[in-house]
């Protein structure tokens, strides 16, 4: 058992007032701990505490009873004899009572009544006892907010824990929430009080029970909270948002019917608010009030609400219709967000009580006066804009009427669908005779969307029982008389002459309302198997006739995706076959085909779109795709040719961009990749001959990346396949001396063999095969299985002191990658990953990387073309180097701690006397290879090692390497003795210190901010530090923004506000200028002590920003200025306002 001295020190400890919160919270832990290992018994301690406990001085007992209460918080999960837990409610029941010890007495209620049963729990009379005490002594709003919050949560856990025991409370309890509610406005006690009204509610279900005579209380102490709206000062922390206070407010409105009377006509005489944010806030609660409610209640409401609705719908004046020609749906209104939930509400209205909305609907004069007057919208550019508004709210109401119901459908199309039939000229038996001029715009566009309507609608009710009576309704018999003539006037607007935006604006309508008759489910169809035919031809010969028209063919490639959709979802085998023919097959020929009249990016384009809609269309599409890519790459390696080219990149950008990501995105498709990876080594190893060209980069690159995106997606045995078929090429197509590496004797005189001039002589065709075996090493899997790991890294290590980076990602690869222990001793030609890493270190790349670039400089008899050659070929060997160590860092090996104190020593080489003047930049480059080494090691990568390529990652890797560079780069910094080192220190340290996640960096901020602010003096002196120079005031703006550092900001201000307006004129790169003045706007938020001494300095500074070129600048500068002049304006007068007050008219 626990000393009793110690447990009275302890609660001495925490009674104490000079003690400090943290003495205290370490006393509470102390004593739950003890009573947790059961070295003090909970009696024990209340024995000794019962001086506090009940003693005359109200500090002591608030301070006893809180100890108590906060500790039996620690204990919840702490079984207690009943006996005890008995005792212990009883106590705090009585100090309800007490004001001064109130805090302490609802910790410790809330803690009881929150136990477990299994661990002992309050009975039901005494939690009944908790309820009466707190409901008679407990006077809410009179309290603090923490005592409020706690006020409440005691009062939810009561009705949700004790419903049955509390319910009988109801004089006394529902009157008493209302007491508690009435006046609160902290967003944290208002969640629990509405929360608590929506328990309430349930709690007294029956509409004549207890409640009912109190529901008028309750609600007008809510109702004063609508619309929610936050008042609280811009600093203050509050964990509850504006949206989760209104989404719990709005619950409560809807947790009971008795609420209706009172919630909708205050929802709806806020509708007529001037605030946006009432209306959409009205809006929102009557839709889901109004599914609560029920249909009976909403009733008597449906024509307020319609005329409140049409009112907004109308009259909105954010509503703005837009038509750019940029755009692929190419006309759309720009919905404000109260006439999108106002057009929410009206679908909800219409599900809830459809009759008797459509009756208001038919008969609405302002309805009727738009469609009546349909003829005089018949040019787009003739509409006046509030016109416009007017021909798209009565859109969608026909819309949402015709989408409602079977019998609303019937309505609105008997009502309106005959006169935009006259407006348009057709009828069902002579439908052509009147087409000849222009289609009247307005007419057209209400006609779509009244069939967009009634498509929802047989969408909506496929399936059910009403489904099979909607082809024997009045609207479908309607429609399909008009069908034919209506698709007719549809592919008519495709082909007219008016220009400009009507013309636009006819076509949108145009193609969409093809769209929508041909993708009417089969057995719902309003059109003929000939006319769906007619449309996919009408379509499909836009998209491969008329390119020209760019908004037309958008939109007709768009419509084509959407009933290539639909017809691969459907069961109609007879649109399918359709489709197939008319759309699918004239794709893939039209691919095949050499018509130049059409842009290959566009035909890629349709290929794409097309074949993402079905898996049986791109699996068509794949063989036209590789045939035309197989041919390109032959045209490319034999004769040169720069059109196939062209071709070929194209191809291979659409393969890793668009159809390999879709294969895989449909998932059990690895073997379209697997074949893929192939095709192109079966491509590249049937050709002989390799024509060289100045542009082969890019098609090289688009040629990796869908390999190594390919290879990526495959299976283990299938990348083991590919690996092997890849080396199988590389050794018989290449002449590099692979046989000679394949030996163990000459391969090391094989490295030393090449010089960087050899290795800059390799063909094309070598570099092709070497670069796309690297991106299939980089994309292996690590369970797959590498025949010749020795040989491949031997080859790697020689071809990358060329400066071929595909090799060095690779090596990096493969060190990731590798097994640590060889499982199969008897495979003799697997290499474990501690052998390669021994072959690695006795490797050239190692003892170039340890030679150091003096050592290299004075070599070979000081002939200068040699040296040359001897530093480049040492500032690849680092390269190389950084990747193998970022393959060990990630994986989490020991040994890139030696890799990072080589990259280090070649910091620290001074230039030779005995070394050429003109070799010095060379020499700076192997430093500096050597500091950009780090960003290697520290950055991501999208050419390798990640998880899209099966990287292995050790968690916190990066932070891993920050621990281990940052001491002994600040150590170096210190013992720097020339500026070359040090500026080379700098640029690894700026390297590592912006690749490391800012949770690490913070945690060191006050060893950081001073190396942070010297290395931006020293590295911006060099314009090729100047992406480095950001990046670290990037890490700088983050220390600066956490407030959990801002002590250490505010003990270094001052020489951050000097390095600071030093950057504010940096010419090398705008957006460094911009952030730095953001930085100042940060500082000038810090104490006033720490920022005034240096006012004058700043804003002088900003007087010469504001003559900055760029508006960017400019802008921040003027931001800066108020902020700090808005501070210090008071000690301050004589600024020069009338200059700043001009500056500020040209931004």
């Amino acid at each position: 058992m626990a000393d009793s001295t110690h447990c009275v020190k302890l609660i001495e400890s925490f009674v104490d007032s000079s003690s400090t919160p943290a003495q205290q919270a370490a006393s509470i832990d102390a004593i739950a701990a003890l009573v947790k290992n059961d070295m003090l018994t909970l009696e024990s301690l209340v024995r000794e505490m019962a001086m506090y406990l009940t003693t005359t001085d109200s500090f002591l007992r608030a301070r006893g009873t809180l100890l108590l209460g906060e500790l039996l918080a620690c204990l919840a999960s702490k079984p207690l004899e009943s006996e005890t837990v008995l005792s212990l409610i009883g106590f705090f029941t009585e100090r309800l009572a007490d004001w001064k010890a109130l805090h302490g007495a609802l910790i410790g209620c809330l803690a009881l009544l929150r136990r477990k049963g299994n661990v002992g729990v309050v009975s039901s009379s005494k939690a009944l006892a908790v309820a009466q005490s707190y409901l008679q002594n407990v006077q809410v709003q009179s309290l603090r907010q923490s005592d409020r919050k706690l006020c409440f949560e005691l009062l939810g856990c009561l009705l949700e824990r004790y419903p049955d025991d509390i319910v009988h409370l109801d004089d006394v309890l529902i009157p008493g929430i209302c007491e508690s509610i009435d006046g609160e406005k902290d967003p944290e006690c208002l969640m629990l009080a509405f929360h608590i009204v929506e328990v309430l509610v349930h709690l007294y279900p029956d509409p004549t029970g207890p409640l009912a005579s109190f529901a008028t209380d309750l609600f007008e102490n809510l109702s004063c909270y609508f619309p929610i709206h936050f008042t609280h000062p811009k600093g203050e922390d509050i964990d509850v948002k504006k949206e989760e206070l209104s989404r719990t407010l709005m619950v409560a409105f809807a947790s009971t019917p008795l609420f209706e009377p009172f919630a909708i006509p205050l929802l709806l005489e806020k509708l007529s608010s001037s605030l946006p944010l009432a209306k959409v806030e009205s809006l929102k609660y009557l839709s889901y009030c109004s599914d609560k409610y029920g249909a009976a209640r909403m009733a008597k409401h449906v024509k307020v609400i319609w005329s409140a609705l049409k009112d907004i719908i109308y009259t909105s004046p954010e509503s703005v219709l837009l038509l750019e020609s940029e755009i692929v749906d190419g006309m759309s209104f720009q919905e404000s967000h109260t006439v999108t939930e106002a057009l929410i509400l009206l679908q909800k209205v219409f599900c809830q009580n459809s009759d008797l909305l459509i009756d208001l609907i038919v008969i609405d004069e302002d309805i009727k006066k738009t469609v009546d007057s349909i003829y005089q919208f018949k040019e787009y550019t003739g509409i006046p804009l509030a016109d416009k508004q007017r021909l798209h709210a009565v859109g969608s109401i026909l819309y949402f009427s015709a989408k409602s119901s079977i019998g609303s459908c019937n309505r609105v199309f008997e009502a309106f669908f005959p006169c935009l039939i006259n407006a348009l000229g057709i009828s069902a038996e002579n439908s052509v005779a009147l087409l000849s001029s222009p289609c009247n715009f307005g007419a057209t566009y209400l006609c779509v969307e009244l069939l967009a309507g009634c498509r929802a609608l047989v969408v909506r009710t496929k399936g059910n029982a009403t489904s099979n009576v909607i082809v024997q309704e009045a609207w479908c018999d309607i429609l399909c008389t008009y069908s034919t003539s209506l698709t007719k006037l549809f592919s008519f607007t495709l082909i007219t002459g008016v220009d400009g935006s009507t013309q636009n604006a006819c076509l949108h309508s145009g193609v969409k309302g093809l769209q929508i008759l041909a993708t009417f489910p089969g057995d719902f169809s309003p059109i003929s198997k000939s006319v769906y035919e007619s449309i996919l031809l009408k379509l499909i010969s836009v998209v491969t006739g008329n390119c020209k028209d760019a908004f037309l063919w958008k939109l007709a490639l768009k419509a084509l995706v959407e009933v290539g959709s639909f017809v691969d979802k459907s069961e109609d085998t007879e649109k399918a076959q359709s489709f197939n023919a008319i759309v699918v097959d004239k794709i893939a020929s039209f691919m095949l085909c050499d018509d130049l009249s059409m842009p290959l990016p566009l035909k890629l384009e349709i290929i794409s779109s097309i074949g993402t809609t079905g898996l049986s269309y791109m699996q068509k599409f794949l063989q036209g795709l590789e045939c035309s890519l197989l041919a390109s790459l032959s045209g490319v390696y034999v004769r040169g040719d720069p059109e196939n080219l062209e071709i070929a990149t194209s191809l291979l950008e659409c393969y890793s961009c668009d159809v390999l990501p879709w294969f895989d995105s449909i998932g059990g498709q690895e073997e379209v990749q697997f074949h893929f990876a192939l095709t192109i080594w079966g491509q590249i190893g049937n050709i002989l001959s390799f024509c060289a060209s100045s542009q082969e980069q890019k098609l090289l690159s688009a040629a990796m990346t869908a390999m190594q995106y390919a290879v990526g997606r495959c299976l283990a045995e299938n990348q083991t396949v590919i690996i092997d078929r890849a080396f199988g090429i590389l050794l018989s197509t290449t002449s590099l001396p692979i046989n000679d590496l394949m030996d163990e004797i000459t391969s090391v005189k094989v490295e030393g063999y090449k010089s960087n001039d050899d290795l800059g002589c390799m063909s094309c065709r070598e570099k092709w095969i070497i670069s796309l075996f690297a991106s299939v090493v980089a994309a292996l899997r690590p369970q797959a299985h590498i025949a010749n790991v020795k040989v491949i890294l031997r080859l790697f290590l020689t071809t990358q002191l060329s400066g071929h980076v595909p090799s060095a990602q690779a090596l990096g690869s493969i060190i990731n990658k590798l097994p640590v222990k060889v499982e199969n001793m008897d495979a003799s030609n697997v290499f474990s990953l501690e052998d390669a890493i021994d072959l690695i270190f006795s490797s050239r790349v190692w003892s170039l990387c340890n030679e150091g670039p003096t050592n290299c400089s004075v070599a070979r008899n000081n002939n200068e073309t040699s040296i040359r050659n001897n530093l480049l070929i040492q500032s690849h060997a680092i390269e190389g180097l950084a990747w193998i160590g970022k393959g060990l860092l990630m994986r989490g090996h020991e040994k890139v701690k030696d890799l990072i104190v080589t990259l280090l020593s070649c910091l620290l080489s001074n230039h030779s006397e005995g070394s050429l003047p003109c070799t010095e930049q060379e020499f700076l480059c192997v430093m500096r290879s050597a500091a950009d080494a780090f960003h290697i090691l520290v950055s991501d990568s999208e050419a390798c090692l990640n998880k899209r390529l099966h990287a292995t990652i050790r968690p916190l890797y990066k932070q891993r390497l920050f621990s281990i560079v940052l001491p002994i780069i600040l150590s170096l910094i210190s013992k720097a003795d020339s500026s070359i080192q040090r500026a080379m220190l700098y640029r690894a340290f700026a390297n590592v210190v912006s690749g490391t996640p800012l949770s690490a960096v913070l945690s060191e901020a006050k060893k950081l901010i001073p190396i942070l602010v010297d290395s931006l003096f020293v590295l911006s002196e060099d314009i090729l530090n100047k992406d480095i120079v950001y990046c670290i005031l990037l890490v700088l703006s983050g220390i600066m923004t956490d407030k959990k550092r801002s002590e250490v900001v505010e003990e270094n201000a001052h020489i951050i506000v000097r390095r600071l307006i030093a950057l504010m004129s940096y010419p090398h790169m705008m957006v460094i200028r911009e952030t730095a003045i953001q930085c100042l706007t940060a500082m000038s938020e810090l104490p006033h002590a720490r920022i005034y001494p240096m006012r004058t300095q700043v804003l002088l500074s900003l007087l010469k920003t504001l003559d900055d070129p760029k508006r960017a600048v400019r802008l921040e500068a003027v931001k800066c200025r108020q902020a700090c002049v808005s501070y210090m304006e008071f000690i301050y007068p004589q600024l020069p306002r009338v200059h700043i007050a001009i500056q500020s008219r040209h931004i």
